[in-house]
């Protein structure tokens, strides 16, 4: 391979890859430790900085290319936006949603307890006048599907959502039964189809 080849093309390639794939564990990483799992943020603590130690090596001993300034940066970006893609898909540990609605307050909590999905409703007084205040902490990965019950219940809800932290009782997004609760989801979307 000519040199050429490699300190324009192979090398700023190599330096972009290594680079894209430390910045998404690096993200990843920093959402594992705001979820409290230390020993896995540890271990791909120890992967990113050993990817960046190569990589800043490599730029190093090539201060004149800017193929690998550019590689280096573009990596960034790229593993900036993987590694949040990465940690929406793995969507790790609880939300608290947070539901306000004026009216069609005890039929979102049936539709929600019929899911599988523990409610806390309160009382509260907004601008317009009386609302419900429903509460429910669930798992990141169940947003969509209470998001879609939410939508064909009371498409106009207003709804925040928060992370937890952290909860005394991480067990306690669940119903009685595992079964039955995956067994009312499915129940539930294929309603959602029907009705659209």
């Amino acid at each position: 391979m000519p040199n050429w080849a490699f300190d324009y093309l192979v090398l700023p390639l190599g330096i972009y890859f290594a680079r894209m794939t430390d910045v998404s564990i690096g993200t990843v990483r920093i959402i594992l430790i705001s979820r409290e799992r230390k020993i896995l943020a540890a271990l791909l603590g120890f992967v990113e900085v050993l990817l960046w130690l190569i990589v800043i090596t490599q730029i190093m001993r090539n201060l004149s290319n800017v193929f690998c300034y550019i590689a280096y940066a573009g990596g960034f970006a790229t593993g900036t936006f993987l590694g949040m893609v990465v940690e929406e898909k793995l969507a790790l540990g609880h939300s608290l949603i947070r539901i306000i609605v004026p009216e069609k307050g005890e039929e979102i909590v049936q539709n929600l307890a019929q899911a599988g999905y523990r409610t806390t409703t309160l009382e509260a007084q907004g601008v317009r006048g009386p609302v419900k205040v429903i509460l429910s902490l669930l798992r990141r990965k169940d947003i969509p599907i209470v998001l879609g019950i939410l939508k064909n219940t009371a498409p106009g809800a207003f709804y925040t959502i928060e992370n937890a932290r952290k909860t005394s009782d991480p067990e306690l997004w669940k119903t009685s039964g595992q079964e039955g609760e995956s067994f009312a989801r499915i129940l539930w979307r294929r309603q959602s189809r029907i009705r659209k």
